[in-house]
């Protein structure tokens, strides 16, 4: 049994190196085309700075989550000592909920750039949203930082709590023990979930109804098919990202629930998929963004014609 464990964990922090590192590399493909795109044109539009910002965020969850796992799995004597700890926690609150909470701004954006109701809020919405963006940027990193502090001083109590209790070197105990009292933190990461998945369900379910409806008024009125292929093609990806924001959010669930951490089968494919989605989904926004489309072909082609 010993042995079996030994080889789960293994597999596991291998899987999911892999995957952290292709992550960050897409997400730092992003930040770097957007930052060249910056310094030439002096300028950044709504949708690119939640990119650089969501591509940056991403980054720091894919790094901290892979050294709080890969310690966790394979070393818990060096992740359960202080300021270790209460460091990899606080940094990976915040950059999981910024992460969250930034795909909710990228979700609600794209429902009111592309969404058509006459309602005279919503039209107010559209008409500001280069200036509602940066604020909502910055609630969105602040709130982030907030919960970062407050989960920090979470783990910060309860380990010291629990080092006092079981004395140095039992780090199994502690582990178990941390397990079932950061539950506190297990609540603000759920509190976070919730909010970001509402968020993206709204927006999704607004913006799939309001393409919907033009695709039908384009389908009446006999209309450019190629005006309607771009409103499928739009309505496919939401679609998509919604599915994929839908598992992510159960996974998520499953990961703070203590009693599934027993299930091995569970653990492995909550992983696998938690650390797949931030790569994947950031490989759809690019190929959704015809000027990252082209810089990627580009790089791509390069490389290629480098290596024949």
């Amino acid at each position: 049994q010993q042995s079996n464990v030994t080889t789960y964990g293994d597999t596991t922090v291998a899987i999911i190196t892999l995957e952290a590192f292709a992550g960050m590399w897409i997400n730092a493909f992003i930040v770097c085309a957007l930052c060249i795109g910056w310094v030439k044109k002096k300028i950044l539009n709504s949708n690119e700075k939640i990119l650089l910002l969501l591509g940056c965020s991403r980054i720091c969850y894919l790094c901290f989550s892979w050294v709080y796992s890969s310690l966790s799995i394979t070393y818990p004597n060096y992740l359960y000592v202080q300021p270790t700890f209460q460091l990899i926690v606080f940094f990976q609150s915040f950059s999981n909920c910024s992460n969250l909470w930034l795909s909710a701004c990228l979700c609600v954006f794209y429902c009111i750039k592309i969404a058509n109701f006459r309602n005279r809020f919503f039209i107010y919405l559209k008409e500001k949203t280069n200036r509602i963006v940066p604020w909502l940027l910055l609630a969105s990193v602040f709130s982030a930082l907030a919960i970062g502090i407050i989960a920090y001083d979470i783990a910060d109590t309860n380990l010291g709590s629990n080092n006092n209790s079981t004395g140095q070197g039992n780090f199994s105990k502690v582990s178990n023990q941390m397990d079932e009292n950061v539950f506190q933190i297990y609540f603000i990461y759920g509190f976070g979930f919730v909010t970001s998945f509402t968020a993206v369900i709204c927006s999704a379910l607004l913006l799939l109804f309001s393409l919907w409806r033009h695709k039908c008024k384009m389908q009446k009125n006999s209309m450019n098919s190629v005006s309607m292929d771009a409103h499928i093609k739009a309505m496919k990806s939401i679609l998509s990202f919604f599915i994929m924001y839908s598992i992510n959010f159960i996974f998520l669930i499953l990961s703070l629930i203590p009693s599934t951490k027993e299930v091995y089968y569970v653990v492995f494919l909550s992983l696998l998929y938690l650390y797949a989605f931030p790569g994947v989904h950031s490989l759809i926004l690019i190929f959704s963004n015809p000027k990252l489309e082209k810089t990627l072909i580009r790089i791509v082609s390069c490389v290629k014609c480098k290596v024949c």
